[in-house]
Protein backbone atom coordinates (compact mmCIF):
# COMPACT_ATOMS: atom_id res chain seq x y z
CA UNK A 1 0.00 0.00 0.00
CA UNK A 2 1.64 3.31 -1.31
CA UNK A 3 1.75 5.83 1.46
CA UNK A 4 -0.50 8.43 -0.33
CA UNK A 5 -3.18 5.84 -0.22
CA UNK A 6 -2.12 5.58 3.96
CA UNK A 7 -2.84 8.85 4.26
CA UNK A 8 -5.65 9.95 2.19
CA UNK A 9 -7.36 6.86 4.34
CA UNK A 10 -6.29 8.16 7.71
CA UNK A 11 -7.40 11.93 6.86
CA UNK A 12 -10.89 10.19 5.57
CA UNK A 13 -11.19 9.38 8.94
CA UNK A 14 -12.82 11.97 11.53
CA UNK A 15 -10.80 11.10 14.41
CA UNK A 16 -8.04 10.81 12.21
CA UNK A 17 -8.34 14.22 10.31
CA UNK A 18 -9.07 16.00 13.86
CA UNK A 19 -6.58 14.15 15.58
CA UNK A 20 -3.69 15.29 12.97
CA UNK A 21 -4.85 18.63 12.85
CA UNK A 22 -4.63 19.04 16.54
CA UNK A 23 -1.62 17.39 16.71
CA UNK A 24 -0.34 19.88 14.11
CA UNK A 25 -1.32 22.55 15.58
CA UNK A 26 0.22 21.81 19.04
CA UNK A 27 3.91 20.55 17.37
CA UNK A 28 3.55 23.82 15.13
CA UNK A 29 3.00 26.03 17.68
CA UNK A 30 5.66 24.47 20.24
CA UNK A 31 8.33 25.14 17.00
CA UNK A 32 6.87 28.80 16.53
CA UNK A 33 7.35 29.73 19.93
CA UNK A 34 9.58 32.60 19.54
CA UNK A 35 7.61 34.39 16.57
CA UNK A 36 4.01 33.80 18.90
CA UNK A 37 5.52 34.57 21.97
CA UNK A 38 6.91 37.63 22.48
CA UNK A 39 8.60 37.55 25.89
CA UNK A 40 11.49 35.19 27.14
CA UNK A 41 9.68 32.51 29.08
CA UNK A 42 12.56 33.03 32.35
CA UNK A 43 11.81 36.73 32.22
CA UNK A 44 9.48 38.01 35.17
CA UNK A 45 8.07 40.70 36.52
CA UNK A 46 7.12 40.82 40.69
CA UNK A 47 4.43 43.46 40.28
CA UNK A 48 2.60 41.37 37.79
CA UNK A 49 2.34 38.19 39.80
CA UNK A 50 -1.01 36.23 39.20
CA UNK A 51 -2.15 38.99 36.85
CA UNK A 52 -4.71 37.97 34.76
CA UNK A 53 -5.20 37.92 30.53
CA UNK A 54 -4.49 41.07 29.17
CA UNK A 55 -1.88 43.63 27.06
CA UNK A 56 0.21 41.12 25.66
CA UNK A 57 -0.33 38.25 28.20
CA UNK A 58 -3.26 36.54 26.60
CA UNK A 59 -2.73 33.74 28.79
CA UNK A 60 -2.01 36.06 32.14
CA UNK A 61 1.22 35.85 34.09
CA UNK A 62 1.98 33.18 37.21
CA UNK A 63 3.15 33.39 40.66
CA UNK A 64 6.23 34.77 39.46
CA UNK A 65 5.30 37.37 36.94
CA UNK A 66 6.47 35.38 33.83
CA UNK A 67 4.28 35.06 30.81
CA UNK A 68 2.10 31.85 31.28
CA UNK A 69 2.10 32.13 27.03
CA UNK A 70 5.67 31.89 26.33
CA UNK A 71 6.24 29.08 29.24
CA UNK A 72 3.61 27.07 27.83
CA UNK A 73 4.64 27.15 24.06
CA UNK A 74 8.75 26.85 25.24
CA UNK A 75 7.49 24.15 27.59
CA UNK A 76 5.84 22.34 24.85
CA UNK A 77 9.40 22.22 23.37
CA UNK A 78 11.40 20.86 26.31
CA UNK A 79 8.50 18.46 27.45
CA UNK A 80 7.79 17.05 23.78
CA UNK A 81 11.87 16.90 23.18
CA UNK A 82 12.37 15.01 26.32
CA UNK A 83 9.78 12.27 25.48
CA UNK A 84 10.74 11.99 21.42
CA UNK A 85 13.97 11.18 23.25
CA UNK A 86 12.73 8.82 25.14
CA UNK A 87 10.72 7.32 22.36
CA UNK A 88 14.14 7.15 19.97
CA UNK A 89 16.36 5.09 22.78
CA UNK A 90 13.06 2.62 23.05
CA UNK A 91 12.94 2.16 19.45
CA UNK A 92 16.29 1.35 18.72
CA UNK A 93 16.62 -0.67 21.55
CA UNK A 94 13.31 -2.77 21.16
CA UNK A 95 12.31 -2.90 17.46
CA UNK A 96 15.81 -4.31 16.36
CA UNK A 97 16.34 -6.78 18.83
CA UNK A 98 12.66 -7.97 19.06
CA UNK A 99 13.50 -8.36 15.29
CA UNK A 100 16.27 -10.57 15.00
CA UNK A 101 15.18 -12.59 17.99
CA UNK A 102 11.70 -13.31 16.69
CA UNK A 103 13.02 -14.43 13.35
CA UNK A 104 16.14 -15.92 14.19
CA UNK A 105 15.09 -17.65 17.91
CA UNK A 106 18.44 -19.42 19.02
CA UNK A 107 20.24 -18.45 22.28
CA UNK A 108 19.80 -14.74 21.57
CA UNK A 109 16.23 -15.38 21.69
CA UNK A 110 16.89 -16.86 25.56
CA UNK A 111 19.10 -14.08 26.48
CA UNK A 112 17.15 -11.24 25.09
CA UNK A 113 13.84 -12.50 26.71
CA UNK A 114 16.05 -12.58 30.21
CA UNK A 115 17.41 -9.13 30.06
CA UNK A 116 13.74 -8.07 29.13
CA UNK A 117 11.65 -9.76 31.97
CA UNK A 118 14.63 -8.66 34.28
CA UNK A 119 14.18 -5.08 32.94
CA UNK A 120 10.25 -4.68 32.81
CA UNK A 121 10.60 -5.90 36.64
CA UNK A 122 12.26 -3.00 37.79
CA UNK A 123 9.68 -0.29 38.98
CA UNK A 124 10.57 3.07 36.68
CA UNK A 125 9.87 5.43 38.67
CA UNK A 126 12.38 4.54 41.35
CA UNK A 127 14.90 3.82 38.85
CA UNK A 128 14.07 7.47 37.53
CA UNK A 129 14.43 8.70 41.06
CA UNK A 130 17.26 6.71 41.96
CA UNK A 131 18.72 8.18 38.50
CA UNK A 132 17.97 11.61 39.50
CA UNK A 133 20.41 10.99 42.69
CA UNK A 134 23.27 9.42 40.95
CA UNK A 135 23.18 11.25 37.16
CA UNK A 136 22.12 14.60 38.45
CA UNK A 137 18.16 16.69 37.68
CA UNK A 138 19.10 17.07 33.74
CA UNK A 139 15.50 15.78 32.17
CA UNK A 140 17.33 14.55 29.10
CA UNK A 141 19.33 12.26 31.18
CA UNK A 142 16.52 10.80 33.13
CA UNK A 143 14.63 10.59 28.98
CA UNK A 144 17.45 8.28 28.45
CA UNK A 145 16.73 5.69 31.17
CA UNK A 146 13.32 5.87 30.80
CA UNK A 147 13.66 4.69 26.75
CA UNK A 148 15.64 2.05 28.13
CA UNK A 149 12.98 1.09 30.67
CA UNK A 150 10.24 1.33 28.14
CA UNK A 151 12.18 -0.68 25.12
CA UNK A 152 10.79 -3.77 26.83
CA UNK A 153 7.15 -3.33 25.27
CA UNK A 154 8.20 -2.93 21.95
CA UNK A 155 10.39 -6.24 22.67
CA UNK A 156 8.00 -8.48 23.68
CA UNK A 157 5.61 -7.05 21.21
CA UNK A 158 7.47 -6.93 18.00
CA UNK A 159 8.98 -10.45 19.13
CA UNK A 160 5.62 -11.84 19.56
CA UNK A 161 4.38 -10.92 16.24
CA UNK A 162 7.18 -11.74 13.63
CA UNK A 163 7.79 -15.56 15.55
CA UNK A 164 4.19 -16.26 14.39
CA UNK A 165 5.09 -14.56 10.95
CA UNK A 166 8.22 -16.49 9.95
CA UNK A 167 6.27 -19.42 9.25
CA UNK A 168 4.27 -18.01 6.86
CA UNK A 169 3.91 -19.63 3.14
CA UNK A 170 4.68 -16.63 1.49
CA UNK A 171 8.26 -16.15 4.00
CA UNK A 172 8.92 -19.44 2.91
CA UNK A 173 8.50 -18.58 -0.45
CA UNK A 174 10.51 -15.58 -0.35
CA UNK A 175 13.59 -17.73 1.57
CA UNK A 176 12.98 -20.03 -1.85
CA UNK A 177 13.93 -17.19 -4.53
CA UNK A 178 16.86 -16.60 -2.81
CA UNK A 179 16.03 -13.27 -0.37
CA UNK A 180 18.72 -12.22 1.90
CA UNK A 181 17.24 -12.21 5.90
CA UNK A 182 17.51 -8.83 6.30
CA UNK A 183 15.45 -8.28 3.17
CA UNK A 184 12.59 -10.57 3.95
CA UNK A 185 12.42 -8.93 7.45
CA UNK A 186 12.60 -5.24 6.01
CA UNK A 187 9.79 -6.21 3.30
CA UNK A 188 7.36 -8.93 4.32
CA UNK A 189 7.77 -8.81 8.36
CA UNK A 190 8.30 -5.40 9.28
CA UNK A 191 4.68 -4.46 7.24
CA UNK A 192 2.91 -7.15 9.48
CA UNK A 193 4.54 -5.10 12.58
CA UNK A 194 3.99 -1.72 11.70
CA UNK A 195 0.11 -1.03 12.68
CA UNK A 196 0.77 -2.73 16.59
CA UNK A 197 4.25 -0.54 16.15
CA UNK A 198 2.57 2.68 15.84
CA UNK A 199 -0.08 1.82 18.72
CA UNK A 200 3.05 1.47 20.92
CA UNK A 201 4.63 4.69 19.96
CA UNK A 202 1.75 6.71 20.65
CA UNK A 203 1.33 4.56 24.09
CA UNK A 204 4.89 5.35 24.76
CA UNK A 205 5.02 8.44 23.78
CA UNK A 206 2.29 9.71 26.17
CA UNK A 207 3.70 7.78 28.73
CA UNK A 208 7.01 9.65 28.35
CA UNK A 209 5.18 12.84 28.09
CA UNK A 210 3.34 11.85 31.48
CA UNK A 211 6.41 10.45 33.65
CA UNK A 212 8.33 13.58 32.35
CA UNK A 213 5.61 15.68 33.86
CA UNK A 214 5.41 13.76 37.08
CA UNK A 215 9.00 13.92 37.66
CA UNK A 216 8.53 17.60 36.90
CA UNK A 217 5.42 17.83 39.41
CA UNK A 218 7.03 15.95 41.96
CA UNK A 219 10.06 18.54 41.64
CA UNK A 220 12.69 15.58 40.57
CA UNK A 221 13.85 17.87 37.36
CA UNK A 222 16.36 20.77 37.28
CA UNK A 223 13.72 23.18 37.70
CA UNK A 224 15.83 25.71 35.05
CA UNK A 225 13.37 25.39 32.69
CA UNK A 226 10.12 26.01 31.71
CA UNK A 227 7.92 22.22 31.25
CA UNK A 228 4.64 21.42 31.37
CA UNK A 229 5.50 19.71 34.49
CA UNK A 230 7.13 22.48 36.32
CA UNK A 231 3.87 24.38 35.57
CA UNK A 232 1.58 22.12 36.85
CA UNK A 233 4.06 21.63 40.00
CA UNK A 234 3.81 26.00 41.09
CA UNK A 235 -0.06 25.47 40.09
CA UNK A 236 -0.64 23.39 42.41
CA UNK A 237 0.95 24.87 44.94
CA UNK A 238 -0.81 28.27 44.16
CA UNK A 239 -4.26 26.07 43.50
CA UNK A 240 -6.17 28.15 46.29
CA UNK A 241 -5.22 31.53 45.41
CA UNK A 242 -4.84 31.29 41.23
CA UNK A 243 -6.76 27.43 40.33
CA UNK A 244 -6.57 29.07 36.39
CA UNK A 245 -2.72 28.32 36.90
CA UNK A 246 -3.14 24.05 36.57
CA UNK A 247 -5.70 24.74 32.94
CA UNK A 248 -3.20 25.45 30.55
CA UNK A 249 -0.34 22.79 31.63
CA UNK A 250 -3.14 20.24 31.98
CA UNK A 251 -5.08 21.07 28.90
CA UNK A 252 -1.28 20.88 27.00
CA UNK A 253 -0.48 17.54 28.36
CA UNK A 254 -4.25 16.33 27.64
CA UNK A 255 -4.77 17.12 24.24
CA UNK A 256 -1.21 15.79 22.98
CA UNK A 257 -1.71 12.54 24.98
CA UNK A 258 -5.05 12.71 23.38
CA UNK A 259 -4.06 13.62 19.53
CA UNK A 260 -1.41 11.18 20.09
CA UNK A 261 -3.66 8.16 20.76
CA UNK A 262 -6.57 8.93 18.16
CA UNK A 263 -4.14 9.48 15.38
CA UNK A 264 -2.49 5.95 15.80
CA UNK A 265 -5.48 4.11 16.00
CA UNK A 266 -6.93 5.86 12.73
CA UNK A 267 -3.29 5.21 11.38
CA UNK A 268 -3.28 1.86 12.10
CA UNK A 269 -6.87 1.27 10.77
CA UNK A 270 -5.63 2.57 7.21
CA UNK A 271 -3.11 -0.09 7.34
CA UNK A 272 -4.84 -2.63 8.10
CA UNK A 273 -7.47 -1.88 6.04
CA UNK A 274 -6.18 -5.01 3.48
CA UNK A 275 -6.96 -8.90 2.92
CA UNK A 276 -6.96 -11.09 5.79
CA UNK A 277 -3.45 -12.84 6.45
CA UNK A 278 -3.85 -16.48 5.24
CA UNK A 279 -2.99 -19.84 7.74
CA UNK A 280 0.15 -20.47 8.77
CA UNK A 281 2.15 -23.20 8.09
CA UNK A 282 5.05 -23.66 9.90
CA UNK A 283 8.66 -24.46 7.53
CA UNK A 284 11.84 -23.42 9.21
CA UNK A 285 15.25 -23.58 9.60
CA UNK A 286 18.18 -24.69 6.96
CA UNK A 287 19.81 -28.43 6.90
CA UNK A 288 22.32 -29.27 9.52
CA UNK A 289 25.96 -30.01 7.63
CA UNK A 290 26.10 -33.45 6.73
CA UNK A 291 28.52 -36.41 5.97
CA UNK A 292 28.82 -36.09 2.39
CA UNK A 293 28.72 -40.10 0.65
CA UNK A 294 31.00 -41.18 -2.46
CA UNK A 295 29.00 -41.88 -5.11
CA UNK A 296 28.56 -45.20 -6.28
CA UNK A 297 26.83 -44.75 -9.86
CA UNK A 298 26.80 -42.61 -12.57
CA UNK A 299 25.32 -39.34 -11.60
CA UNK A 300 23.27 -36.56 -13.46
CA UNK A 301 24.77 -33.31 -13.78
CA UNK A 302 21.91 -31.19 -13.08
CA UNK A 303 20.71 -32.90 -9.47
CA UNK A 304 21.93 -36.35 -7.72
CA UNK A 305 21.08 -37.49 -4.76
CA UNK A 306 23.04 -40.30 -3.44
CA UNK A 307 22.08 -41.95 0.56
CA UNK A 308 20.06 -38.91 1.51
CA UNK A 309 18.79 -39.60 5.11
CA UNK A 310 17.09 -37.08 6.73
CA UNK A 311 16.29 -36.96 10.81
CA UNK A 312 14.73 -34.75 13.12
CA UNK A 313 15.98 -34.12 16.56
CA UNK A 314 14.01 -35.92 19.92
CA UNK A 315 12.90 -34.35 22.60
CA UNK A 316 15.41 -37.04 24.51
CA UNK A 317 18.30 -36.06 22.24
CA UNK A 318 17.73 -39.04 19.97
CA UNK A 319 17.21 -38.84 16.29
CA UNK A 320 14.39 -39.92 14.70
CA UNK A 321 15.36 -41.12 10.81
CA UNK A 322 12.16 -40.20 8.29
CA UNK A 323 14.29 -40.33 4.99
CA UNK A 324 16.57 -43.79 4.82
CA UNK A 325 19.50 -43.33 1.73
CA UNK A 326 17.73 -42.86 -1.51
CA UNK A 327 18.96 -42.28 -4.15
CA UNK A 328 17.45 -39.75 -7.07
CA UNK A 329 18.38 -37.86 -10.30
CA UNK A 330 17.47 -35.01 -12.75
CA UNK A 331 18.97 -34.37 -15.70
CA UNK A 332 18.53 -30.89 -17.91
CA UNK A 333 15.19 -30.94 -19.93
CA UNK A 334 13.61 -34.03 -17.35
CA UNK A 335 10.61 -34.04 -15.35
CA UNK A 336 11.03 -36.89 -12.50
CA UNK A 337 7.97 -37.41 -10.68
CA UNK A 338 8.58 -38.10 -7.10
CA UNK A 339 5.41 -40.01 -5.89
CA UNK A 340 4.07 -41.73 -3.17
CA UNK A 341 1.43 -41.61 -0.05
CA UNK A 342 1.09 -38.85 2.67
CA UNK A 343 4.02 -39.11 4.68
CA UNK A 344 6.01 -41.15 2.66
CA UNK A 345 8.62 -38.37 2.71
CA UNK A 346 8.50 -36.72 -0.62
CA UNK A 347 8.40 -32.97 0.40
CA UNK A 348 11.15 -33.83 2.89
CA UNK A 349 13.75 -35.04 0.19
CA UNK A 350 12.67 -31.82 -2.04
CA UNK A 351 13.32 -29.24 0.89
CA UNK A 352 16.30 -30.83 1.65
CA UNK A 353 17.68 -30.42 -2.37
CA UNK A 354 16.81 -26.62 -1.62
CA UNK A 355 18.37 -26.70 1.89
CA UNK A 356 14.88 -25.75 4.06
CA UNK A 357 14.17 -28.31 6.28
CA UNK A 358 11.91 -27.45 9.30
CA UNK A 359 13.56 -25.98 12.78
CA UNK A 360 15.00 -30.03 13.92
CA UNK A 361 15.43 -31.39 10.71
CA UNK A 362 18.71 -31.56 9.12
CA UNK A 363 20.56 -34.19 6.39
CA UNK A 364 22.81 -36.62 8.45
CA UNK A 365 24.31 -38.49 6.12
CA UNK A 366 24.52 -38.62 2.17
CA UNK A 367 24.97 -36.56 -0.73
CA UNK A 368 22.88 -33.76 -3.13
CA UNK A 369 24.87 -32.00 -6.02
CA UNK A 370 23.31 -29.61 -8.21
CA UNK A 371 25.05 -29.12 -11.81
CA UNK A 372 28.04 -30.51 -9.97
CA UNK A 373 28.47 -28.84 -6.93
CA UNK A 374 28.01 -30.38 -3.53
CA UNK A 375 24.87 -28.99 -1.50
CA UNK A 376 24.75 -31.22 1.28
CA UNK A 377 25.60 -29.55 4.68
CA UNK A 378 26.35 -26.27 2.67
CA UNK A 379 26.03 -22.63 4.16
CA UNK A 380 22.61 -21.01 4.69
CA UNK A 381 24.62 -18.31 2.48
CA UNK A 382 25.77 -20.30 -0.05
CA UNK A 383 22.11 -22.12 -0.03
CA UNK A 384 20.60 -18.98 -0.98
CA UNK A 385 22.40 -18.05 -3.64
CA UNK A 386 21.89 -21.39 -5.53
CA UNK A 387 17.88 -20.37 -4.58
CA UNK A 388 15.84 -18.04 -7.25
CA UNK A 389 18.81 -18.86 -9.88
CA UNK A 390 19.75 -22.05 -10.01
CA UNK A 391 16.82 -23.85 -8.00
CA UNK A 392 13.29 -23.13 -8.24
CA UNK A 393 10.13 -24.10 -6.19
CA UNK A 394 6.58 -24.09 -6.79
CA UNK A 395 4.38 -24.47 -3.46
CA UNK A 396 1.32 -26.56 -3.67
CA UNK A 397 -0.91 -23.43 -1.90
CA UNK A 398 -0.64 -20.43 -4.02
CA UNK A 399 -3.03 -18.50 -2.36
CA UNK A 400 -0.56 -18.76 0.65
CA UNK A 401 2.29 -18.30 -0.88
CA UNK A 402 1.87 -14.92 -1.83
CA UNK A 403 2.07 -11.91 0.19
CA UNK A 404 -1.23 -10.17 0.57
CA UNK A 405 0.24 -6.79 1.98
CA UNK A 406 1.72 -6.61 -1.49
CA UNK A 407 0.47 -6.58 -5.67
CA UNK A 408 1.79 -8.96 -7.54
CA UNK A 409 3.86 -7.11 -9.84
CA UNK A 410 6.12 -5.87 -6.54
CA UNK A 411 6.49 -9.72 -5.88
CA UNK A 412 7.41 -10.52 -8.82
CA UNK A 413 10.05 -7.84 -9.42
CA UNK A 414 11.63 -8.24 -5.53
CA UNK A 415 13.52 -11.54 -6.53
CA UNK A 416 14.45 -9.71 -10.36
CA UNK A 417 15.81 -6.71 -8.74
CA UNK A 418 17.56 -8.77 -5.94
CA UNK A 419 19.57 -11.20 -8.08
CA UNK A 420 19.98 -9.47 -11.45
CA UNK A 421 19.98 -6.26 -10.09
CA UNK A 422 17.94 -4.56 -12.37
CA UNK A 423 15.90 -1.14 -11.79
CA UNK A 424 12.36 -0.43 -11.06
CA UNK A 425 11.27 -0.11 -15.04
CA UNK A 426 13.47 -3.30 -16.57
CA UNK A 427 12.00 -5.19 -13.86
CA UNK A 428 8.79 -4.21 -14.20
CA UNK A 429 9.49 -4.96 -17.96
CA UNK A 430 10.77 -8.20 -16.60
CA UNK A 431 7.53 -9.06 -14.78
CA UNK A 432 5.22 -8.37 -17.67
CA UNK A 433 7.47 -10.60 -20.10
CA UNK A 434 7.14 -13.59 -17.26
CA UNK A 435 3.30 -12.82 -16.97
CA UNK A 436 3.14 -13.64 -21.04
CA UNK A 437 5.57 -16.76 -20.29
CA UNK A 438 2.59 -18.01 -18.20
CA UNK A 439 -0.24 -17.01 -20.72
CA UNK A 440 -1.73 -14.95 -17.98
CA UNK A 441 -3.80 -12.00 -19.98
CA UNK A 442 -3.06 -8.20 -19.84
CA UNK A 443 0.12 -8.71 -17.71
CA UNK A 444 -0.24 -4.25 -16.65
CA UNK A 445 -3.48 -4.54 -15.05
CA UNK A 446 -2.48 -8.11 -13.26
CA UNK A 447 0.58 -6.48 -12.13
CA UNK A 448 -1.60 -3.76 -10.05
CA UNK A 449 -4.02 -6.78 -8.58
CA UNK A 450 -3.16 -7.87 -4.50
CA UNK A 451 -3.35 -11.92 -4.28
CA UNK A 452 -6.87 -11.68 -3.05
CA UNK A 453 -8.23 -10.37 -6.04
CA UNK A 454 -7.11 -13.28 -8.21
CA UNK A 455 -8.25 -16.61 -8.79
CA UNK A 456 -6.76 -19.26 -7.32
CA UNK A 457 -5.20 -20.94 -10.88
CA UNK A 458 -3.55 -17.83 -11.95
CA UNK A 459 -2.33 -17.28 -8.74
CA UNK A 460 -0.64 -20.53 -9.37
CA UNK A 461 0.28 -19.26 -12.63
CA UNK A 462 2.01 -16.22 -10.65
CA UNK A 463 3.99 -18.27 -8.91
CA UNK A 464 5.22 -20.49 -11.66
CA UNK A 465 5.80 -16.62 -12.97
CA UNK A 466 8.03 -16.05 -10.07
CA UNK A 467 9.76 -19.12 -10.18
CA UNK A 468 10.72 -18.73 -13.12
CA UNK A 469 12.23 -15.33 -12.90
CA UNK A 470 15.78 -15.53 -12.78
CA UNK A 471 15.95 -18.36 -15.47
CA UNK A 472 16.90 -21.18 -13.00
CA UNK A 473 17.87 -24.85 -14.02
CA UNK A 474 15.74 -26.44 -11.75
CA UNK A 475 12.45 -26.55 -11.15
CA UNK A 476 10.96 -28.45 -7.43
CA UNK A 477 6.86 -28.14 -8.04
CA UNK A 478 5.63 -29.70 -5.06
CA UNK A 479 1.70 -30.77 -5.45
CA UNK A 480 1.28 -27.99 -8.24
CA UNK A 481 -2.18 -28.93 -9.18
CA UNK A 482 -3.62 -29.97 -5.57
CA UNK A 483 -5.84 -27.15 -5.63
CA UNK A 484 -6.91 -26.38 -8.88
CA UNK A 485 -9.65 -28.28 -10.55
CA UNK A 486 -9.41 -30.12 -13.97
CA UNK A 487 -9.46 -28.14 -16.01
CA UNK A 488 -6.72 -25.61 -14.71
CA UNK A 489 -4.85 -28.73 -13.86
CA UNK A 490 -4.21 -29.17 -17.73
CA UNK A 491 -3.34 -25.74 -18.03
CA UNK A 492 -0.76 -25.92 -15.45
CA UNK A 493 0.56 -28.95 -16.57
CA UNK A 494 0.84 -27.89 -20.45
CA UNK A 495 2.53 -24.49 -18.91
CA UNK A 496 5.45 -27.35 -17.28
CA UNK A 497 5.78 -29.17 -20.22
CA UNK A 498 6.09 -26.03 -22.90
CA UNK A 499 8.87 -24.45 -20.32
CA UNK A 500 10.78 -27.85 -20.20
CA UNK A 501 10.79 -27.71 -23.97
CA UNK A 502 11.16 -24.34 -24.62
CA UNK A 503 14.05 -23.82 -21.88
CA UNK A 504 15.73 -27.10 -21.17
CA UNK A 505 14.59 -26.98 -17.52
CA UNK A 506 15.20 -29.77 -15.42
CA UNK A 507 11.84 -30.45 -13.03
CA UNK A 508 11.17 -32.61 -10.10
CA UNK A 509 7.68 -32.68 -9.49
CA UNK A 510 6.32 -34.19 -6.03
CA UNK A 511 2.89 -35.58 -6.45
CA UNK A 512 0.82 -38.42 -5.39
CA UNK A 513 -1.48 -38.18 -8.61
CA UNK A 514 -0.89 -40.94 -10.60
CA UNK A 515 -2.78 -39.14 -13.70
CA UNK A 516 -0.80 -36.32 -13.03
CA UNK A 517 2.57 -38.51 -13.27
CA UNK A 518 1.48 -40.41 -16.80
CA UNK A 519 0.47 -37.09 -18.33
CA UNK A 520 3.65 -35.25 -17.91
CA UNK A 521 7.00 -37.34 -16.41
CA UNK A 522 9.73 -38.66 -18.18
CA UNK A 523 10.59 -40.89 -15.30
CA UNK A 524 9.16 -41.81 -11.85
CA UNK A 525 10.42 -43.02 -8.19
CA UNK A 526 7.91 -44.55 -5.65
CA UNK A 527 8.35 -43.24 -2.34
CA UNK A 528 7.30 -45.71 0.61
CA UNK A 529 7.86 -44.73 4.49
CA UNK A 530 11.14 -42.62 3.44
CA UNK A 531 12.55 -44.98 0.31
CA UNK A 532 12.02 -45.36 -2.56
CA UNK A 533 10.81 -48.37 -3.64
CA UNK A 534 11.35 -48.05 -7.76
CA UNK A 535 11.94 -46.38 -9.98
CA UNK A 536 12.36 -46.00 -13.99
CA UNK A 537 10.46 -44.73 -17.22
CA UNK A 538 6.79 -43.84 -16.77
CA UNK A 539 6.06 -46.57 -18.78
CA UNK A 540 7.94 -48.97 -16.93
CA UNK A 541 6.87 -48.02 -13.42
CA UNK A 542 3.26 -47.42 -14.45
CA UNK A 543 2.61 -50.54 -17.04
CA UNK A 544 5.01 -52.84 -15.49
CA UNK A 545 5.30 -52.70 -11.69
CA UNK A 546 7.63 -54.47 -9.98
CA UNK A 547 7.34 -53.65 -6.29
CA UNK A 548 4.58 -54.77 -4.18
CA UNK A 549 3.74 -51.09 -3.22
CA UNK A 550 3.88 -49.80 -6.53
CA UNK A 551 1.06 -52.06 -7.90
CA UNK A 552 -0.94 -51.13 -4.34
CA UNK A 553 -0.67 -47.66 -5.78
CA UNK A 554 -1.25 -48.68 -8.99
CA UNK A 555 -4.88 -50.50 -7.27
CA UNK A 556 -6.19 -47.79 -5.51
CA UNK A 557 -6.67 -45.80 -8.99
CA UNK A 558 -10.42 -45.77 -10.24
CA UNK A 559 -10.41 -45.18 -13.35
CA UNK A 560 -11.40 -48.86 -13.85
CA UNK A 561 -14.01 -49.60 -11.22
CA UNK A 562 -17.75 -50.09 -12.06
CA UNK A 563 -20.46 -46.83 -12.14
CA UNK A 564 -22.06 -46.85 -9.19
CA UNK A 565 -25.86 -47.45 -10.29
CA UNK A 566 -28.43 -43.97 -10.26
CA UNK A 567 -29.46 -42.90 -6.80
CA UNK A 568 -33.10 -44.03 -6.11
CA UNK A 569 -35.66 -43.05 -2.97
CA UNK A 570 -35.97 -45.89 -0.70
CA UNK A 571 -39.44 -46.73 -2.40
CA UNK A 572 -38.54 -47.04 -5.63
CA UNK A 573 -36.01 -49.25 -4.45
CA UNK A 574 -38.24 -51.37 -2.07
CA UNK A 575 -40.54 -51.80 -5.30
CA UNK A 576 -37.46 -52.89 -7.84
CA UNK A 577 -36.36 -55.26 -4.76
Amino acid sequence: MSTGRTLRRVLRNPLGGLSAALLLLIVAAVLLAPVIASQDPGASSLSEAFAGPGGGHPLGMDSAGRDILARVLYGGRNTLGGALLALAIALVLGVPSGLFAGYRGGWFDSAANWTVNLVMALPAMVVLLASRAILGPDVHVLMIVLGVLVAPSFFRLVRGIVANVRGELYVDAAKVSGLSDTRIVARHVLTVVRGPIIIQIALVAGIAIALQAGLEFLGVGSGSSATWGAMLNEAFQNIQRAPRLILWPGLALGLTNCALVLLAGAVRDALEEQAPRPARRRRTGPAAPAEPADPTAPRAALLSVRGLTVAYARPDGTDKEVVHGIDLDVGAGEIVGLVGESGSGKTQTAFSVLGLLPEGGRVTRGSVTVNGRETAGLRERDHRALRGRTLAYVPQEPMSNLDPAFTIGSQLMEPVRHHLGLGREEAADRARELLRLVEIPDPDRTLRLYPHEISGGMAQRVLIAGAMSCDPDLLIADEPTTALDVRVQAEVLGLLRRLRDERGLGVLLVTHNLGVVADLCDRVAVMNAGRIVETGTTEQVLGAPQDPYTRTLLAAVLDDAPARAPWQPREARTVTA
